[in-house]
């Protein structure tokens, strides 16, 4: 796994991927934000309960770091599928200024000063860069999504909208629950082999002394599973777990619905923001 940088300013905390370097981009944490009681302090979901000014501050505080404008956000409507979209200037603001009416759970763009945001507490997130087509992408993968090879699905996005090649394409894989931490019935696991064959074996483990058939599943290694499959090479890990530091990340498995969300962005660099 490789080594993500934590980058800090003031109270704020957001980790960000050596192959990304060239875009703005981070993985947030919990810290640095306004929001209060059970969602401090740095929530950035609009559906947790939070007041909206907070959540707007919440973005100011991190775009001023990272360097975007909260305007040129871009959200997805995740409902754990394997839809991934082309969006541009034309969709900033969507989901932080007005509704996100459809469901994605992916996003690729090669337009610059637009601000890919996807929201995770567990689940994993993806980032894409293609240096050399100058394009980005982002996928929010809970199981569902990991099952249904969405990140590859992003990179294969990028190839057909951009003509990027694959080996061009660096990716970060973020901060989500890891294999430690995800036990699940048989279901998860069959799904897996399903879409990946013997191949997702290798993250996959059987829970011991448990009662029924539980296993232990490698979200994170199976997403970079299906990114190999799609060709990509350059594939950074984050080693963090969110359930095993749900004071630093949120993490639905541990707090529940009480909880706020964490988000991964990504922006192609313009001349202006």
């Amino acid at each position: 796994m490789s080594g993500f940088y934590v980058n800090r300013k003031g109270a704020l905390e957001y980790l960000t991927a050596p192959g990304l370097e060239g875009t703005a981009h981070c993985f947030s944490t919990r810290f640095g934000g306004v929001s209060e009681g059970a969602l401090v302090s740095l929530n950035l979901g609009v559906h947790r309960g939070d007041r909206p000014k907070n959540v707007l501050e919440n973005y100011r505080i991190l775009g001023r770091a990272v360097g975007f404008d909260l305007k040129n956000t871009v959200f997805t409507r995740q409902l754990h599928t394997d839809i991934v979209e082309r969006v541009g200037k034309r969709d900033c603001g969507r989901g932080l200024i007005f509704p996100v009416d459809h469901a994605c759970d992916g996003l690729v763009t090669n337009e610059p000063n637009v601000v890919l945001t996807v929201f995770s507490a567990d689940c994993t997130p993806v980032l894409l860069y293609d240096p050399v087509a100058g394009a980005v992408g982002a996928v929010h993968a809970g199981w569902r999504g990991t099952a249904a090879a969405i990140a590859a699905k992003a990179v294969e996005k990028m190839v057909a909208e951009f003509g990027s090649r694959p080996e061009n394409i660096r990716a970060a894989i973020g901060p989500c629950i890891s294999q430690c931490c995800f036990e699940t019935d048989a279901d998860v696991p069959e799904a897996m082999l399903a879409s990946f064959g013997e191949a997702a074996n290798a993250a996959i483990r059987p829970v011991k002394k448990a009662a029924g058939k539980k296993y232990y599943v490698n979200l994170k290694e199976l997403n970079a599973l299906a990114l190999r499959q799609a060709g990509v090479t350059a594939i950074d890990i984050a080693c963090e777990c969110t359930a095993c530091e749900p004071q630093r990340f949120w993490s639905h498995r541990r707090v529940g619905n009480g909880r706020g969300s964490l988000a991964a962005m990504i922006m192609l660099r313009g001349e202006t923001l």
